[in-house]
């Protein structure tokens, strides 16, 4: 069978391929729905591996055919090795071409694999890709540059790299041209340093533009003494330590902390809350409260400091989503109690571009709410979610299922938390959100979006329309000499965070946005 896609991406050819060299790519075009998870991603286009690993610990193994590359046109992957037959024989054939609108990508493919099994993951590509190109260019104009006007990429060390946000964020930094250094508790591998969080060295920061802090002990377990004592510990102080650290860097102005909504409160029923709105009194609203304020030696110190108060992830991958779309999957996604408290959700993307946004925008500081702009209740929530899988509302889930796990503190700040939390300093900053409505947010993650372009050789055929452009922003024309190679660069970028992936995700918790590194 063959299948061939096509869509076009609204940028030059030689900025679009130069994107897919970087470290990064294989994370974002990813499918999140798909149990494959990239492993190693090839050095180089023309000859490099690919490693996906599969459930029960198989590996899906792809290279880079020579025979078949021409740089800046063409590049080709074949499969070399794979558990089953079927998925066996895979040659995938990634053509570049210019266009009058920006670049035509048409993606053509030989597998045994039925064509309706392959529509959503290069639909999920092609939506991924024009979105993240469009980011670029969006915020291009806060991208710093050196003496001679031209962009210069970042230094950015990032704490809780390995998390589902963070792997997502290192991918679109590393993508974007930045060079992402892994701040891990293990013995470090090349991309990464040492950190120990109650001791980091002095030196920890040297050379570093960017610090991004996104570790802390994963909420979302059952509300003992020892866990809530963890919870605050692997926060407070450690975000001191490295706040500390910036406030005596000549290089790290700037510092981009983790927080959450729950700074509010679990109960703010009939309020909207924007980022003036009153503390919270419980317990996680203390805590974050307290972490917030810990990153203040940074900010003493004339640093540039950002709190991404995160709502409900929504990723494929981690967090709330995975663990509805089961329930959901089986009939069972009803209502969570009375299903009438508000959930304040982001897409991951979403989260991700705001992250970036706060690395490079020089006039965006202190609480910023990372939540999309049209919250829902959960009733509504859990009917898009049913919907989006065609299956029914059958059953209520009632209130003591989330106690049972959590406790009756825990389920109350966290699972039946009611936040009607607003961006509105994004919204003031005119800040574009890819999925501001859920649906296209659940399409996107579920895999749920239509295919470009699609025609089929083999079996049922499918044919879609042409794609269309992309529509890019007013006054973001994309210089092709801003990804043009330096004299005596190779194509294969340097090996830096998210080229050489280790396979292991933690989860994440969809309250706070904040996980734990190893």
């Amino acid at each position: 069978m063959s299948l061939t896609a096509s869509h076009i991406v609204p940028a030059p050819r030689e900025f679009v391929w130069e994107w897919h060299t970087r470290p990064g790519a294989l994370t974002r075009l990813a499918p999140p729905f798909l149990s494959m998870t990239p492993i190693q991603q090839a050095e180089r286009l023309s000859d490099g591996t690919t490693i996906f690993a599969l459930p029960a610990g198989l590996k899906w193994v792809s290279r880079h055919d020579l025979s078949a590359y021409r740089r800046g046109h063409q590049f080709t992957d074949v499969c070399t090795s794979a558990p089953f037959k079927l998925m066996a024989n895979w040659r995938h054939i990634h053509a570049f071409a210019d266009h009058q609108d920006g670049t035509l990508i048409t993606d053509t493919v030989s597998t045994r694999l039925p064509g309706a099994s392959l529509a959503p993951m290069f639909a999920y590509r092609q939506h991924q890709l024009i979105e993240d190109i469009l980011a670029l260019r969006r915020f291009e104009e806060f991208t710093p540059r050196d003496t001679g006007g031209e962009p210069r990429s970042l230094v950015i060390a990032m704490t809780g790299s390995r998390g589902f946000i963070g792997r997502a964020l290192s991918a679109q930094l590393s993508t974007a041209g930045h060079q992402v250094i892994q701040l891990v508790r293990k013995t470090p591998k090349p991309g990464q340093r040492q950190w120990d969080p109650f001791y980091p060295a002095a030196d920890l920061l040297e050379g570093v533009d960017v610090l991004v802090h996104l570790a802390g002990e994963p909420i979302s377990s059952r509300f003992n003494e020892a866990h809530k004592k963890a919870v605050r510990e692997s926060r407070i102080e450690p975000t001191r330590r490295l706040a500390q650290l910036v406030g005596d860097s000549p290089t790290c102005r700037t510092m981009v902390s983790a927080s959450a909504i729950g700074y509010y409160g679990a109960d703010r029923s009939g309020e909207k809350l924007n980022e003036s709105a009153t503390a919270g009194d419980d317990f996680l609203a203390e805590v974050i409260r307290d972490w917030e304020e810990a990153t203040a030696p940074a900010a003493e110190s004339g640093a540039r400091t950002v709190q991404i108060r995160t709502g409900l992830v929504l990723s494929g991958l981690g967090g709330l989503l995975p663990p509805l779309r089961t329930l959901s999957s089986a009939g069972l996604g009803g209502d969570i109690g009375d299903g009438n408290f508000w959930m304040s959700w982001i897409a991951i993307d979403d989260l991700t571009d705001i992250y970036l946004r706060a690395i490079l925008d020089a006039e965006l500081s202190g609480p910023v709410n990372a939540v999309a702009p049209s919250p829902v209740i959960n009733h509504d929530f859990m009917a898009a979610l049913s919907t989006s899988l065609h299956r029914p509302k059958l059953f209520q889930i009632p209130s003591i299922g989330p106690r049972m796990v959590l406790g009756k503190e825990g389920a109350q700040q966290v699972a039946l938390a009611d936040q009607k939390v607003i961006p509105e300093v994004l919204q003031g900053l005119g800040h574009h959100f890819r999925y501001p409505s859920l649906n296209s947010a659940l399409a996107h993650e579920l895999g749920f979006e239509e295919i470009m372009g699609m025609k089929q050789k083999g079996g049922l055929v499918e044919k879609t329309e042409a794609a269309e452009p992309a529509v890019l922003p007013e006054d973001s024309s994309v210089p092709a000499e801003s990804l043009e190679k330096k004299p005596g660069e190779t194509e294969s970028a340097p090996k830096t965070a998210g080229q050489q992936l280790d396979g292991h995700v933690l989860e994440e918790d969809p309250q706070t946005g904040a996980w734990s590194d190893s």
